[in-house]
Formats: C-alpha cells, sequence, structure tokens
C-alpha cells in the first residue's frame, strides 16, 4: 500500500457533485432529513442545555444557526451541540457500525451556512465524509468489543474530510486536515448507556471541522498519519491487526451503494429492532399476556450482543441497549417510541419483571455489509402452556438498507419528531426543503425555527 493519507487527501481534492452515483443522492437526501428531524425530536433532552449553556454560549461567535434556531453561534459549536442532541435519543441512522449522519449533517449545515456553500457542496461534502468513515472502518472490525464507539472513533475523519471538502483544499491541505482529526478521535463503549454517547457524536462534528479549519490555516500533521505503524489505524486496534497493506478504494469505486443507511423508526440501538419488530409481528392476532411467557431466547450477531449489555436496564439509556428490553416492550406494549422509553415506563414493576426471561445467545455468522449484525435474527418464545412460538429468519425490516423508508414514512417520523417545534405546514416545508437539498443556493434556504431555544 502506498499513503492512505495522501491518498486521502487527493481523493477529497478532486471529489464533486457531478462525480456521486446517481443511486446515493435519495439517501443522501434522506440522511439530511432524518437527521434535522431527530435533532428537533431531542431539544429538549438534558444533554441539550448542559452542551448550550456550559460550551456553546461562551464561544460567543456568531457565524451559523443553533441547530437551525435564530440563535447564531460559532459554526463548531453549532456542530457540537446539533451532533450531541441527534444521537442522544439515539434516533439516528446507523451504518458502518456506527452512526455518521449525526457528525455529518451538523458539522456540513453549520459549516455551509459559514462559507456558504451551495446544496450541492453540502451533498459532495456528506458522501466524501462517508467514504472515508467506510475506507478506515473495512480496515478491522469488533471496534465495539474493543472498548471503542466507533461514530467518534471514525465520526471525527469524516467530518474533518467534509470540512476540507467543504473548504476546497487541496490535496496535501486535505490529507493534513484528516491527519489532525486522527489525534481527536476516542470515544469509550463502556459510555454507553448515559448522555456521553450521544455526546461522542457532537465531538466528532466539532473535531472533524476543527481538524479542517486548522490544516487550512498552515498546520502541520504527520504525513503517514493514518496508515503509520504507530499511526491511527493501529491505535485503534488493540489486537494489533489492521489492514496496512490493501490500497485505497476512494475514486476507485464507491461504498455508499453497498454500505447503505439504516433508518429507525425506534429510538434505540439499533441491533435489537429486528428482534423487537419480528417479536411484534409474531405475535400479531395473538392474545399473549406477559404473564403467559416462560423464557424467550433471542439468537443474534456476537458483536450485537457485545453491545446490547443492559440486562435489567433502569433508565432510558440503558433500555436503548438491551435486548431485554425490547422483547419487553414488543410483549407489553407492542411499540417502542420515544414515550415507551421514558425512565418511568422502563422502571415499572411488569417491565422489570420480563426482563428476566428473555436471553441473547451470540452467534458467529455475520452479515459482510456490516460484520457487527448477523445475517438474520430468530426469537423462539416459550409460553407457559408449552407452547412455542417461533419468528423464523428476521433479515430486514422497514428502514434497513434492502427496505428503505418510503417518503411517506419518513415524512411521519419527521412529523412525530417535529410535534413541539414546528406547526405541520412548518414542518411540511422543512421536509420539502431537505428533500431537495442539493438544489439549494445554501444552507441559510432551510428555514429558521424563532423559538426552537426559549
Amino acid at each position: 500500500m502506498g499513503s492512505l493519507t495522501t491518498d486521502i487527501g487527493e481523493f477529497l481534492a478532486g471529489v464533486t457533485y457531478s462525480d456521486l452515483p446517481p443511486e446515493v443522492l435519495p439517501m443522501v437526501r434522506d440522511a439530511f432529513t432524518d437527521t434535522v428531524g431527530v435533532i428537533m425530536v431531542g431539544i429538549d433532552q438534558p444533554v441539550t442545555d448542559i452542551v448550550r449553556n456550559t460550551l456553546v454560549e461562551p464561544a460567543a461567535r456568531a457565524e451559523a444557526r443553533a441547530c437551525l434556531s435564530s440563535h447564531l453561534v460559532a459554526a463548531p459549536e453549532a456542530a457540537l451541540l446539533g451532533g450531541a442532541i441527534a444521537h442522544s435519543l439515539d434516533y439516528d441512522d446507523q451504518s458502518m457500525s456506527g452512526h455518521p449522519s449525526a457528525v455529518l449533517v451538523p458539522a456540513i449545515l453549520a459549516e455551509s451556512e459559514l462559507l456558504g456553500s451551495d446544496g450541492q457542496e453540502m451533498i459532495a461534502a456528506y458522501v466524501a465524509g462517508y467514504e472515508v468513515w467506510c475506507e478506515l472502518w473495512r480496515r478491522d472490525r469488533d471496534y465495539h468489543s474493543k472498548g471503542w464507539h466507533p461514530t467518534s472513533v471514525f465520526g471525527v475523519m469524516a467530518a474533518a474530510a467534509a470540512g476540507a471538502v467543504l473548504r476546497r483544499l487541496s490535496a496535501p491541505r486535505a490529507a493534513t486536515a484528516v491527519a489532525i482529526a486522527g489525534s481527536y478521535a476516542g470515544g469509550l463503549f463502556s459510555n454507553f448507556g448515559s448522555m456521553m454517547k450521544g455526546y461522542h457524536a457532537g465531538l466528532a462534528a466539532r473535531g472533524g471541522l476543527e481538524a479542517a479549519r486548522l490544516a487550512a490555516a498552515g498546520m502541520s500533521a504527520g504525513p503517514d498519519a493514518i496508515e503509520n505503524p504507530q499511526g491511527f489505524l493501529m491505535a485503534f486496534s488493540t489486537n494489533r491487526t489492521p489492514d496496512l497493506e490493501t490500497e485505497s478504494k476512494l475514486g476507485k469505486e464507491w461504498y455508499l451503494p453497498n454500505h447503505k443507511l439504516l433508518i429507525k423508526l425506534h429510538p434505540t440501538c439499533y441491533f435489537l429492532h429486528r428482534s423487537f419488530n419480528g417479536t411484534v409481528k409474531m405475535l400479531a392476532g395473538r392474545d399473549v399476556a406477559a404473564d403467559d411467557v416462560d423464557s424467550v431466547e433471542v439468537r443474534m450477531g456476537r458483536g450485537q450482543v457485545a453491545c446490547l449489555v443492559y440486562e435489567r436496564p433502569k433508565t432510558r439509556w440503558e433500555a436503548e441497549f438491551s435486548g431485554q428490553y425490547g422483547i419487553a416492550a414488543a410483549v407489553l406494549f407492542g411499540k417502542m417510541g420515544v414515550p415507551e422509553l421514558a425512565d418511568e415506563v422502563v422502571q415499572r414493576p411488569e417491565v422489570q419483571e420480563f426482563f428476566p426471561k428473555v436471553k441473547l445467545v451470540a452467534v458467529d455468522e455475520y452479515d459482510e455489509r456490516d460484520p457487527v449484525f448477523s445475517p438474520t435474527e430468530t426469537v423462539c418464545m416459550r409460553l407457559r402452556n408449552g407452547e412455542v412460538i417461533e419468528s423464523g429468519p428476521i433479515a430486514t425490516i422497514p428502514g434497513h438498507a434492502d427496505d428503505p423508508l418510503t417518503s411517506e414514512q419518513l415524512w411521519a417520523k419527521l412529523r412525530e419528531c417535529t410535534m413541539r417545534t414546528h406547526s405541520e405546514s412548518e414542518a411540511r416545508d422543512l421536509f420539502d426543503r431537505l428533500q431537495m437539498i442539493d438544489s439549494l443556493p445554501s444552507a441559510t434556504a432551510l428555514p429558521t425555527c424563532e423559538n426552537l431555544f426559549t
């Protein structure tokens, strides 16, 4: 392999909207649409005031709208706040073992407001960041088991790449931006189940923009910071076996058509969505109460089980990473939206009493699209009367890469997410503009929400 750091810089300096495969454009429009929606639904989360009052307001530079509000803040701080909120409910999209849009969309919207970038430039920046994430991520696996949060490890590299494209940096400067970002990368898995998990996305968004700004200003960094035997790839491979040999595919083939986004219909870790949906479908038309259930066995990927660490969750953040909660919600409520994830719901006696009935069984088969997943999952439920109900293989659910949401489904989600922030007509205008983002003259063409922060 030549210099991967250099290859990345050359790709970023040359990529334009006209280069992009046409089939990725609807996915990217949906990514912007969905991410803005989940920012709005998370605007009242505790992390919002903590981050805004502690870090964002003191920065005191008026460069970009904070979460499309009328309030102007420094662009990196707008990215920090937007990213932290976007991932606060775990309602944002998923791919490449992480959450690319919660990092990329807030960073791109914020920096584009300052730079005056148009919609096509924003789309190109998103795809460029996504491609860099995938190029780096594919070189190892099992990041969660090693203690890392891939969203903040690779997200900051992707945001730096996007920032370099928006700033039209030369190849050497773009390579430097990503090399600088490598020293921002991090994020501990042990912070899953807390506010900090969502904050990782904000840190990555802000750090990436700062890296691109530093590179533009002349900051130097290691010319082989990524592939060096003591560089980025090796640092995040705790068994010290990253792929340092294969050539970069950037600019030669596109990752996004094969590693598509998974857009969520439930505000939890995606790793428990298939088993939840499969259980709801399996029980449809049956009169099965929680007391009727003796035991439930869920078979899923080893990487998924490694992340669903809370067998007895007590808070909404813990429930987001609990396969037991997903099955309990399917049996008790038949749905799993924001209201069902409230602390007081998670702590109900009937919910807590159901958890010991559920066992997660790890399987070694993995999905080539994202090895953290198994190709399919199964749910086997045993009732007290001796009856056994089985789901059969569960491969896809609505929003999955192979079963994308329709425009109507995506609109329904955005409307749900904006119930407290927008009237229906305002939400529809926001949706329509986001769905045509590549034709907008600038990020400021997206409507302002005047009373978002009161």
